[in-house]
């Protein structure tokens, strides 16, 4: 198998093959509850840093123009997904984020992330040892999108002493919250990674781009 770096920003034929099911699939799950002769001819996409949000304030009257998208009853009238190449988190947890500030009920097939399109590479990836790269959780989102054998780039780098010769003068600290249970260090040393997954911006660009590039 060729080893293999993942990252939304790669070519366009090939960012269209794992887009074009992931949003028919969002289509679907937004519009099944209506008839067909219901169902609208078109979705609204919105990004949502500068347009529905401002950090975690709504932006102007964001919150009453997403109320107009459902009927009185609460039913949604008009499908709608949030669309941003921001990440790190699972989509759950960025639907609560959104629900709670925004006092709308968003499911998290409503939420389009950067990494969210790796879902369709679960059957392709999901019994192989990934690592996964960037800032926030990468590895709880991986494990979220049914990969079973994945590591952070923090808990990875953490089984191979010495790897970061600049670790010393470093004043930030990268690690994963909530990481998952220790894996034995002869594991991770033995098995070769086959795959890697970009989800975020790295907080520490130098090592993990000298990590990845010795595992793959």
């Amino acid at each position: 198998m060729r080893h293999q770096i993942f990252r939304i920003a790669s070519q366009k034929r090939s960012r269209d093959c794992i887009l074009r099911p992931f949003f028919d699939n969002v289509t679907r799950s937004l519009s099944q509850n209506s008839s067909q002769s219901e169902r609208p001819s078109f979705g609204v996409a919105f990004d949502i840093d500068g347009v529905i949000l401002l950090g975690h304030t709504p932006v102007g009257g964001s919150p009453r123009a997403l109320r107009r998208l459902y009927d009185d009853l609460g039913a949604l009238k008009i499908p709608y997904v949030f669309l941003t190449n921001g990440g790190g988190f699972p989509e759950s947890r960025r639907a609560a984020e959104l629900s709670e500030i925004l006092g709308i009920n968003i499911l998290p097939s409503q939420v389009i992330q950067g990494h969210s399109p790796f879902k369709q590479l679960v059957n392709r990836f999901e019994n192989e040892f990934v690592i996964a790269v960037g800032k926030g959780e990468p590895a709880a989102v991986m494990t979220e999108y049914g990969f079973k054998n994945v590591l952070s780039i923090d808990e990875y780098s953490s089984y191979f002493d010495g790897i970061d010769p600049l670790k010393p003068y470093k004043m930030w600290t990268a690690r994963e919250i909530g990481n998952s249970v220790k894996t034995k260090r002869g594991d991770v040393v033995s098995k070769r990674v086959q795959a890697a997954f970009v989800l975020s911006d790295p907080v520490d660009w130098s090592r993990d781009i000298q990590l990845t590039s010795g595992a793959l």
